[in-house]
């Protein structure tokens, strides 16, 4: 008997370390269980995680009339700080930035680290391996709304700091268009920032999400809870000076 009690002991035991180790497997890295997105989670007051539930949930709509010039000429200085834009973002991120023409023409610096990749990227002007990212990208805000916007919208919304980040050219270039469901920094440790930046662009300018981004959105988000949802940047409308398509 005292043999047998031993043996279901044993099976009892075993059972509850396989069970324990699936529950291992089975936790996503952001506290959420692998599959389940966290739908139901609901963040503080401020934080990103209760601005997604802000978000209007919407089909794609067709990416029919897109260009680039929808939304205005690259980099316009719709801030009249006579800077463009791209030259105020590398301002902004890089360190030791030397300038080429006073303190606007950025000619190198160092964008450390990267957010996306985790590494140090050297800028030299001519030869950039440094892009300026729009964190919603053009061609997903006009697929969730933007194509209904006049133009002075979405000249605003493509220079807007809010949405833009100096990054590493090379994984920006693997995101194309893009959002939360297709794409996320391969730099781990950046993606609640990178979320988050995201919400507060598609709240600030009223940009729906599909069903499938806001679930991913809650998913990130779910593991970091307390994460601010970031503010600021240009107003909504480009001065009226500037004109898009």
């Amino acid at each position: 008997m005292r043999g047998a009690g031993r043996g279901v002991v044993a099976v009892v035991l075993a059972a509850v370390a396989v069970t324990g180790c699936k529950a291992e497997l089975d936790a996503g890295g952001d506290g959420t269980e692998s599959g389940k997105p966290g739908a139901g989670a609901q963040g503080k007051a401020g934080s990103a995680l209760a601005a997604v539930d802000e978000l209007t949930v919407k089909g794609r709509a067709p990416k029919t009339g897109y260009s680039r010039e929808r939304f205005g000429t690259a980099w316009a200085d719709t801030d009249s700080n006579k800077c463009d834009t791209r030259d105020d973002i590398l301002k902004r991120d890089l360190k030791d930035v030397r300038f080429s023409d006073g303190t606007c023409r950025v000619a190198g610096g160092t964008l450390s680290p990267d957010p996306y990749g985790g590494k140090d990227i050297t800028f030299t002007r001519g030869a950039s391996k440094v892009d300026i990212d729009h964190l919603v990208a053009l061609s997903d805000a006009w697929q969730k709304g933007a194509f209904q916007w006049d133009p002075s919208k979405r000249i605003a919304l493509a220079n807007d700091p809010l949405n833009l980040l100096a990054v590493d050219a090379s994984p920006n270039r693997s995101k194309g268009d893009g959002d939360t469901a297709t794409w996320l920094p391969p730099n781990k440790g950046y993606r609640c920032s990178y979320v988050a930046g995201q919400v507060a662009v598609k709240k600030k300018y009223g940009l729906w999400v599909t069903g499938a981004e806001r679930d991913a959105m809650k998913k990130v988000l779910t593991g970091c809870p307390d994460q601010k949802l970031p503010s600021g940047g240009n107003p909504t409308e480009a001065p009226a000076r500037f004109h898009a398509r």
